[in-house]
C-alpha cells in the first residue's frame, strides 16, 4: 500500500510556532496527544492544528484511545499519527 500526502520536513531549528512544534513532533515521534502537546509546546488546540495540516495534504490518521478520568468514568481521547509518504522502488 502507497500512502500518499507530504513529507514533514520542518528542522529543529525553524521551529518557531506551535504548528511547527507539532509538525517536528509528528515527523520525530511519528503521534501525539494533547496532552503532550500542551505539556510541551503549549499547543491547546491540537485539533485545529491537525485539521489545517490534513488540509495542506499532510496524512494524518486519528486514532481513538480509552482512558479513565479522575472520576473513574471511561473518556475518549485522541491520538494523532503521522504517515509519512512512501515511494515506489520502481520510479
Amino acid at each position: 500500500m502507497k500512502i500518499q500526502g507530504k513529507e514533514i520536513l520542518i528542522q529543529e531549528h525553524e521551529v518557531t510556532t506551535q504548528r511547527e512544534a507539532v509538525m517536528y513532533h509528528l515527523k520525530n515521534w511519528e503521534s501525539i496527544t494533547s496532552l503532550t502537546a500542551i505539556n510541551e509546546y503549549g499547543a491547546t488546540r491540537l485539533s485545529s492544528i491537525i485539521h489545517n495540516l490534513r488540509k495542506e495534504g499532510y496524512s494524518i490518521n486519528s486514532i481513538p484511545m480509552t482512558r479513565v478520568n479522575r472520576f473513574g468514568n471511561s473518556v475518549t481521547i485522541a491520538k494523532y499519527k503521522y504517515l509519512k509518504p512512501q515511494t515506489n522502488g520502481n520510479n
